[in-house]
């Protein structure tokens, strides 16, 4: 997949920058084919111009960044939206906008590859959704991560498992954990299509479930454990939740 990109930013050197930077990503690979120094520039192009990513500064005269990418929400054709600046403050606001990453300048070649990455699952992730569900689509739900000083948006629907240690959730997808501050128990009442609890500090996705074994840790040869789709290690099933965990086998199957 190549990107078509605009890129937004009052400063010429800055987007000179970027369509260097842009020029030496593969994988995906992007394609320059338009810039804008403000938010009034950029409408125009993106009313002629179907792209699929903008490179969106947030301080430019006018219309700031994140006033554009409010007024580009609800629409069906709208591009994937990456934030570039050198002001680290708005990353909240940002991802509540649905941008699917949050740049700062000066902008690292690897950290650019990954957000042309995320932006190629996202568009892919919603014209899967455009494909296949007729009538309105239903925005997949995020859930919002702060960890180390940057903001990052995990799709629901890549969770495999929560587990509560301590004061705060490990969140584990299939390439990564993430730590969330909330709790099981209202993850449990709001999703509980999506996740099942196994044990009184985890729940799994229902999805992600491949298989229940004996499992023997040394001190109890008659516990139980579950198989994952897509991690290697092994979740241990309480006995009080074991009858839950089968049921949950037997609705998947």
């Amino acid at each position: 997949m190549t990107l078509k990109t605009l890129i937004v930013d009052d400063e010429a050197l800055a987007r000179s920058r970027l369509r260097t930077l842009l020029g030496d990503c593969r994988s995906p690979a992007a394609d320059v084919a338009g810039e804008a120094a403000h938010a009034a520039q950029a409408g125009q192009q993106l009313a002629a111009t179907a792209f699929d990513l903008v490179l969106l500064d947030i301080h430019m005269p006018g219309m700031d960044g994140i006033e554009f990418a409010r007024s580009l929400q609800g629409r069906a054709d709208t591009p994937a939206i990456v934030f570039v600046t050198a002001h680290p403050a708005h990353a909240v606001t940002a991802f509540e906008l649905d941008a699917v990453d949050y740049l700062t300048k000066p902008v690292r070649a690897d950290r650019l590859q990954q957000a042309l990455q995320k932006a190629e699952r996202h568009l892919k992730e919603r014209r899967a959704v455009q494909t296949d569900v007729p009538g309105p689509n239903v925005p997949q739900e995020m859930l919002l991560i702060q960890e180390r000083g940057r903001a990052e948006r995990v799709p629901l629907a890549e969770v495999l498992y929560l587990k509560s240690e301590y004061k705060y959730l490990t969140v584990r997808t299939r390439t990564r954990s993430h730590i969330l501050d909330g709790s099981l128990n209202e993850f449990e009442e709001r999703y509980p299509k999506q996740f099942v609890r196994v044990h009184r500090n985890a729940l799994v996705a229902r999805a992600a479930i491949r298989a229940l074994e004996k499992y023997d840790d040394g001190e109890d040869a008659e516990g139980w454990a579950l198989r994952l789709d897509g991690i290697d290690e092994p979740l241990v099933v309480s006995r009080r939740q074991l009858a839950a965990v089968r049921e949950a086998l037997r609705e998947a199957s």
